[in-house]
């Protein structure tokens, strides 16, 4: 339950106190600042809790959006203000401090405020200055045509009242829904009425984690279908997966529309992202190998692809998301990138081209439902790595003409996201010193050398040979050395999207060379659970929790480690054992991952970390 202050005296016909309980809010009358900080003090600790000047006029959404948005500690419109637990005691001060001020003002002599005066005059808008006053940071939403006001008088009330019963908020609040950056497909084929669905779940009480539950499940029926290997079940496939889509869309519409935001939504949204997709490559292969066409190395080869098209996109983001304003977009390719954004038509272009989920799954959708599997994973992988190619080279050249500087948060978001297990970390102690003397470029260039030279390795010698396993421990040492220093070059953050490929690019050769039924299904499963892993690290990341224990990493060896194994499998085993030995392995590392990942989500959910919701690019 929350509690709402109400200060001054209503207006008569006021409809504030409705539109507060219809929020949730249970209200409490205060007619002076000595009675409202009696009343802040007697609600539950535990309880978020507003103060709303009686005289309020304005939009319930315009109230909604000030007073019940979970993402943050303290918030504030015109005519109110609120706090959650963990940011009571700064409203308290901030209301004790303008209760001794008012009452020495009194004593002085001075008059006291009208009981109609509006603006700044009101205890929640001075409550709010006091906040400023003391650097708290008071999170203001963005209301565009939405009314909040406190009019100074009869006829300022009329107009404001006029002001809200010409602007529909509802339509706002259904606009404002959808987010704002989207690719072409979302925003024309599947927002214009996705929106409507979030509604309509909204007022059935269903919540976006039901919703995104939802659509986990229709995936992964479309991906049984898919593996029925039929043309029936080819197009019952792309059916539904358009239809989870549709779902994706609307979990995070419904938690828009209604401020339903948690960290366990935003981890869950984006995890099932992933397990969606990466379960319906799955379903493709099986059904292609139902109808004879081994297609495991490309569903595979897709996923590495699109896994490290996400790597780079995080760890170019963590590289400079503390990059000062001054520096942060200077380079000539971002002012380039500017000037084309302000042409309608090349925005649009440009989100498509880097191949977005809505678009990527629609392209998946209909090549299954009319195609054959592997024509669909042909296009993937060339739609993917034209994607890749085409914003990973815009990245590197604003990082060769950036002037900013990388923080020591970001280096260490570069080092947890590189993932080095206790082999590279102990060596990266020894080139600790010699490292510093080295160019800034040395970090990229060995992870790129070394991760060539164990792939290359693996895909040029015969499977069982020694050398992928001597090129492997000249990996680690590559490794080490890439992470013997801080991650604060220019090019650093292309460090763990390098040893993604290598780790990921071995198995996949590897698992190719055995030559061995069912070696690259469990390849398949191996990569799926480590990079599992990785994207939970990222998760985290993004929500501020740092990175996985110390403990997790070490436990299923860091990228270096599980690579040298594999090679070392590889050297050691047959090739029917090895197909046993990924499978083994692929559980073992799944099982790990998943069980302290789930046990961190739920724990922080239930100990009430601080909501997110991800308005990221569309991945």
């Amino acid at each position: 339950m929350s509690t709402a202050i109400l200060t001054g005296q209503l207006v008569p016909g006021s409809s504030i106190e409705s539109e507060l309980r219809s929020l949730g809010f249970g209200v409490e009358h205060a007619p002076d600042a000595a009675d409202a900080e009696t009343l802040l003090a007697r609600v539950p600790a535990g309880e978020r809790v507003a103060v709303v000047d009686a005289r309020f006029v304005g939009h319930v959404h315009a109230l909604r959006l000030g007073l019940t948005d979970p993402r943050f500690p303290l918030a504030a419109i015109p005519g109110a203000v609120t706090a959650q637990p963990e940011a009571r005691q700064t409203l308290t001060r901030a209301m004790a401090r303008e209760h001794s001020a008012s009452g020495a003002t009194a004593h002085a002599g001075a008059a006291p405020a009208k009981p109609d005066a509006g603006g700044p005059e009101g205890l929640a808008d001075r409550i709010t200055a006091a906040l400023d006053a003391d650097g708290a940071d008071v999170h203001r939403p963005e209301l565009g045509s939405l009314v909040a006001a406190v009019p100074a008088g009869p006829q300022a009330r009329n107009e404001a009242r006029q002001a809200v019963s010409v602007v529909d908020d509802e339509a706002v609040r259904l606009k404002s829904a959808v987010k704002a950056r989207d690719g072409f497909v979302t925003t024309f084929f599947i927002s214009p009425y996705s929106r409507y669905i979030a509604r309509w779940c909204a007022r059935r009480g269903l919540t976006p984690n039901q919703v995104t539950t939802a659509s986990l499940i229709t995936a992964l029926i479309a991906a049984g279908c898919a593996a029925t290997g039929t043309r029936g079940g080819f197009v019952a496939a792309g059916v539904l997966l358009i239809a989870s889509f549709v779902l994706d869309c609307t979990d995070g519409q419904l938690a828009r529309y209604s401020l339903q935001y948690s960290t366990l939504g935003a981890w869950l949204d984006a995890t099932f992202d992933r397990a969606k997709e990466y379960a319906y490559y799955a379903g493709l292969a099986l059904g292609a190998a139902r109808g004879g066409d081994d297609v495991w190395a490309l569903a595979l080869g897709a996923m590495v692809l699109q896994t490290c098209r996400h790597v780079v996109d995080f760890s170019f983001n963590e590289a400079n998301v503390d990059s000062t304003a001054a520096t942060a977009n200077t380079s000539p390719t971002a002012a380039l990138s500017d000037r084309l954004d302000s042409v309608g038509w090349t925005v649009w272009v440009r989100r498509m081209i880097v191949l977005p989920i809505g678009e990527r799954w629609a392209m998946i959708a209909v090549l299954t439902a009319v195609a054959t599997p592997r024509i669909t994973f042909y296009a993937l992988l060339i739609g993917c790595a034209f994607a890749a190619t085409y914003t990973t080279a815009g990245r590197v050249l604003r990082s060769l003409t950036r002037k900013a500087s990388r923080t020591d948060r970001a280096a260490t978001a570069l080092a947890d996201l590189a993932d080095s297990g206790p082999l590279a970390g102990t060596v990266a102690k020894g080139f600790a010193k010699p490292a510093r003397r080295l160019p800034g470029f040395t970090a990229p260039a060995v992870a790129l050398l070394g991760g060539l030279a164990v792939v290359a390795t693996a895909a040029l010698t015969d499977f069982g040979g020694p050398w992928p396993a001597v090129a492997a421990l000249v990996y680690v040492l590559t490794s080490a050395l890439a992470v013997a220093r801080p991650l604060k070059g220019a090019f650093d953050w292309l460090v763990p999207p390098f040893f993604r490929a290598a780790e990921y690019g071995t198995v996949l050769v590897l698992a190719a060379n055995a030559d061995v039924n069912g070696a690259l299904p469990a390849a398949f499963g191996l990569v799926a659970a480590v990079a599992y892993h990785h994207y939970d690290t990222v998760y985290r990341i993004r929500g501020g929790a740092g990175a996985p224990p110390q403990w997790l990493v070490r436990t299923i060896g860091g990228h270096e480690g599980r690579t040298l194994l594999i090679t070392v499998l590889a050297v050691l085993l047959t090739a029917t054992q090895f197909k046993v030995a990924l499978t083994v392995l692929a559980v073992a590392v799944a099982l790990v991952v998943l069980v302290e990942s789930i046990r961190f989500w739920v724990a922080a959910h239930r100990g009430g970390a601080p909501a997110v919701h991800d308005e990221g690019e569309p991945a």
